[in-house]
């Protein structure tokens, strides 16, 4: 599969919101006497709002950025198989309460660029710190997901001078996710996508086969009795589809597993030991099947600020979607002891 070099096109003007679709039509599904080419021609991942769109440089690329509110700034990271759209709920309420909230697309998935190289956690954490510098900061809240929520910590490792607080998100130390994947048979049985995701070609196959449908039936599985709306589950089975993206957004995997026995991987969780100096909210879902709560907890252990661990009963793998007014206030609260 090729890799784009240039920024995808965006299609204009722009999807609107799914709170502005007419009847039960949802981004990239093709309504009433459409066929599905139809909708992914004018599906956008820019999708309309109160937030506004732009693109700036960072670390040898282009970033997609959508920003709302002002003040100090906390920057949201996705994580897999989302894009910035996952925080909208977060984006509104934290312009409400005084922040500039900034959700990033992670270099090669939404509309950022898709580059050959450079999807090691080492450098997409150095994507995170020099989204900040180029946002004219010089430190931010940082909020991560998932696979964004591990490179938050790597973040907060290399570049402490730009944290002002972490939250981690369904996502573990990753000390503590490299030891689980090496004793944990549980947590590696939970990770069936990531070890499939290592065979050539034939991944990237089957995401974007039938519309995306894997996508799907992951987000389905990993979620708690609060599912994802409809127009969120298509957005994102959408998004999966744009060229290169099924590639770019699993190379961080790749590395992950490949990279364990390797000198490069040994470094880099040598040098994951580095204390964490900003202070830390550890939010995970009581009843995430991808990240096991016994995985997560024990993330304090390398944070030397205060660190709250939050355990959410009945949520899944997505809080920041499946609870997003509890979460919300829980984010707030925590930025908000820590804004000085």
């Amino acid at each position: 599969m090729p890799l784009d070099q240039k920024p995808v096109p965006q299609p204009q003007p722009s999807q609107p919101s799914s709170g502005d679709l007419p009847g039960d039509a949802v981004p990239g599904v093709p309504g009433p006497g459409r066929s599905a080419g139809d909708a992914a021609a004018d599906w956008s991942i820019r999708q309309a709002g109160p937030w506004t769109h732009r693109d700036l440089a960072a670390n040898g690329a282009r970033f997609h950025i959508a920003e709302l509110g002002e003040g100090p700034l906390v920057l949201l990271v996705h994580g897999w198989p989302e894009y910035w759209w996952a925080w909208r709920h977060q984006m509104t309420a934290l312009a409400e309460a005084g922040y500039r909230a900034v959700a990033l697309d992670l270099r090669g998935i939404g509309g950022s660029d898709r580059t050959p190289r450079g999807y090691d956690p080492g450098n997409l954490a150095l994507d995170i710190t020099g989204v900040i510098r180029s946002l004219g900061e010089r430190r931010a809240h940082l909020v991560g997901h998932a696979s964004g929520g591990t490179l938050s910590w790597v973040a907060a490792v290399m570049r402490p001078s730009v944290i002002q607080s972490l939250t981690a998100v369904s996502a573990a130390h990753p000390r503590d996710l490299r030891r689980a994947l090496l004793t944990d048979r549980r947590q590696l049985a939970a990770f069936e996508h990531v070890l499939s995701f290592q065979r050539p070609w034939i991944p990237e196959r089957r995401l974007v086969a039938d519309d995306g449908a894997l996508v799907g039936r992951y987000l389905d599985a990993w979620t708690g009795p609060n599912q994802l709306d409809r127009a969120a589950v298509a957005a994102y089975r959408q998004a999966i589809q744009i060229p290169s993206t099924a590639h770019c957004s699993i190379e961080p995997y790749r590395w992950l597993l490949r990279s364990m026995a390797r000198p490069d991987g040994i470094q880099f969780a040598r040098r994951m030991k580095k204390p964490i100096t900003a202070p830390t909210l550890h939010v995970q879902g009581a009843a995430d099947p991808v990240l096991l709560s016994h995985t997560a907890l024990g993330g304090g252990e390398y944070v030397t600020a205060p660190y709250r661990w939050r355990l959410m009963p009945g949520v899944g793998h997505f809080p920041h979607e499946e609870a997003p007014e509890e979460f919300s206030a829980e984010l707030i609260d925590w930025i908000g002891q820590h804004k000085d």
